[in-house]
Formats: structure tokens, sequence, C-alpha cells
């Protein structure tokens, strides 16, 4: 019986400090979302993307 107590304990422990950090980082997640200066990602449409320069292209060889 101790340790189906033990057990129920340390899931709803586990849950709790999920739950919580799901929480937190939802939050900061929007802010950064609603913030109109935060740098936008290069993986976005309208962000700044790879630079050309040093990005391979498609079809050409790699250098080694």
């Amino acid at each position: 019986m101790d340790t189906w107590i033990f057990l129920a304990a340390l899931f709803c422990l586990t849950m709790g400090i999920f739950l919580t950090w799901a929480t937190i980082s939802k939050r900061r997640t929007e802010q950064r979302l609603n913030d109109p200066n935060a740098p936008k990602s290069s993986l976005a449409k309208d962000g700044p993307g790879p630079n050309p320069v040093t990005a391979p292209r498609r079809g050409e060889p790699q250098p080694r």
C-alpha cells in the first residue's frame, strides 16, 4: 500500500512540474510573439534567411 501512495505522489509531483514548465514556456513564447522588436527567425518567411554567399545551393557540388 505504501508503494502505491509513493508512486501516486511521484506522479502528481512530476505532472505538476511539467505543467508549470509548459505554462511558463507558453507565456514566454506568447510574449516574444507579441514583441515587435524581437528578431525574426531565419526560418520565418519574413526573416533574414541564411547568408546567400555561404549557403549551399541545390545541384552544386559541395566544397570539401
